[in-house]
C-alpha cells in the first residue's frame, strides 16, 4: 500500500512521469484577463463564467484585454494591458445565475418593493494563451 509523501520529497524511481509533471511542470501557464469589467485569472482548459458576451455558442472568440501572463518561472507584467497578448477562448453557451431579490423599504410609510433579477452569464473555454510583444 501505498504511503502519502510530502510535495517535495518525490523521488523518481517511484512516480517517474508524475514528477515530471507536477514538480518540473508541464509549463503551467496562466493570465489575468479583463472581460466585461471583471478581471479573472484563466488557466489553460479552464472553463469560467463570464459577463454575457455577444456570440453563438461554439464560437471562437480571442481576448485581447491581457493584464499578466505567468507560469513557473516567468512573468510579464502589462502596462496596462500587454500589446499582442490574447487568450483563445470558445464558447460554451449562455447561462443565467441565481436570482437576486431586491427589497426596497421605508418604514412607517407602507413602501415595499420587491423586484428579482438573475444575470445572464457566457461560459467560456480556454484554448490558448499567447504570450504577445512581452516576451
Amino acid at each position: 500500500m501505498p504511503t502519502a509523501v510530502a510535495y517535495g520529497q518525490l523521488d523518481s524511481g517511484r512516480f517517474g512521469v508524475l514528477e515530471s509533471i507536477f514538480l518540473h511542470g508541464g509549463e503551467n501557464i496562466y493570465a489575468i484577463i479583463e472581460v466585461g469589467g471583471k478581471q479573472y485569472k484563466v488557466a489553460l482548459n479552464q472553463k469560467i463564467e463570464v459577463e454575457r458576451l455577444d456570440v453563438p455558442e461554439g464560437d471562437i472568440v480571442e481576448l485581447d484585454k491581457v493584464l499578466f501572463i505567468g507560469d513557473d518561472n516567468n512573468a510579464i507584467v502589462g502596462n496596462p494591458t500587454i500589446k499582442g497578448a490574447k487568450v483563445v477562448v470558445t464558447s460554451l453557451g449562455e447561462a443565467r445565475g441565481e436570482k437576486v431579490i431586491v427589497f426596497k423599504y421605508k418604514s412607517k410609510v407602507r413602501y415595499r418593493r420587491k423586484k428579482g433579477h438573475r444575470q445572464t452569464y457566457t461560459k467560456i473555454l480556454v484554448n490558448e494563451i499567447i504570450k504577445g510583444e512581452g516576451e
